[in-house]
C-alpha cells in the first residue's frame, strides 16, 4: 500500500499545504533535484525537545520534496579536543559539504544556545583549503524554550550563520514551554507554534531552490578575486590568536 507524504503529518490542512516547486520560482527544470537539507539540534537529553522539533521539521521538509539528514551530536568531541579526523567530526563535515541548506535548532540555556549546539557549528570550518563549506548555503534557525518565549538563541544563531557566510532566511521559530507542545508519542501538537515551523520549512525550501546553482555568483567578491587560492587558504586557515 502506497503512503502519501502527508499521512505522517496529522496537523496539516491538506487543502492549504503547498510544495514549493522550481517552475513557480522560474528555475530551470534541470536543477530540480531534491534540495539537500542538514538538520542540527543542541541537546543530548533522552527526550530532547530540540531533537523532536528537528524531527518534525524533517518530516515537513520531506513532504515538500527535500532530502534530509539529521546529525546525532552524541560522541562529538569538544572543538580542538581531538583531530579533525575523529569519526564524528568527519561525519559532520561530510554532511555539511553535502547539504545545500541547514536547519539549526537549540534549546535556550542561561539565555544562550547550548554548548552542544555551538560545538557542532565550531567543528564546521570556515574553510577547507580555499573552499568554504557553508558559503552560499541557506539556513533556517529555531529554538525551544523551557519557559516563556525568547529569541536570544535564534538571534545568536543568525550571527553565526552570517559569520559562516550562509544565507539565513527571514522567518524563524521559537517554541515556548516546549514540554507542553509534544504529546506522549513525541509528536508536536497542533498549534500556532507548529504552524510557524511549517512556514519556516516552506520558506527554507523556496530559498534553497532559488539560491542553489547561483551561490557561486552571489558570493563572488572583488577582494577575494584579488587573492590567489594559496593566499586565501593561508588567511582563512590561520590559527586563532
Amino acid at each position: 500500500m502506497t503512503t502519501h507524504p502527508l499521512d505522517d503529518l496529522p496537523n496539516i490542512d491538506r487543502e492549504l499545504f503547498r510544495v514549493p516547486d522550481a517552475a513557480s520560482l522560474g528555475i530551470p527544470v534541470d536543477r530540480e533535484h531534491a534540495p539537500r537539507i542538514l538538520l542540527l539540534y543542541g541537546s543530548l537529553r533522552q527526550r530532547s525537545f530540540s531533537r523532536l522539533a528537528v524531527e518534525e521539521a524533517a518530516r515537513l521538509l520531506r513532504a515538500m520534496g527535500a532530502e534530509t539528514r539529521i546529525f546525532e551530536p552524541r560522541g562529538l568531541p569538544l572543538p580542538d579536543a581531538e583531530e579533525a579526523s575523529h569519526p564524528k567530526v568527519a561525519e559532520l563535515r561530510t554532511l555539511a559539504e553535502w547539504a545545500e541548506g541547514m536547519v539549526w535548532c537549540s534549546p535556550e540555556r542561561h539565555g544562550a544556545m547550548t554548548g552542544i549546539m555551538k560545538a557542532q557549528i565550531d567543528w564546521i570550518p570556515l574553510a577547507l583549503g580555499a573552499v568554504r563549506p557553508t558559503q552560499g548555503k541557506t539556513l533556517a534557525v529555531m529554538q525551544v524554550c523551557g519557559g516563556s518565549q525568547s529569541f536570544n538563541t535564534v538571534n545568536q544563531l543568525r550571527v553565526l550563520g552570517r559569520w559562516m557566510r550562509m544565507m539565513t532566511i527571514p522567518n524563524q521559530s521559537s517554541v515556548p514551554k516546549a514540554f507542553m507542545e509534544f504529546d506522549d508519542n513525541d509528536r508536536m501538537k497542533p498549534s500556532p507554534f507548529y504552524d510557524r515551523i511549517v512556514d519556516v520549512m516552506e520558506e527554507l525550501v523556496k530559498f534553497t531552490l532559488l539560491v542553489r546553482g547561483r551561490s557561486e555568483m552571489l558570493t563572488d567578491r572583488y577582494s577575494e578575486r584579488k587573492e590567489s587560492a594559496a593566499e586565501l587558504s593561508a588567511r582563512v586557515n590561520q590559527r586563532a590568536i
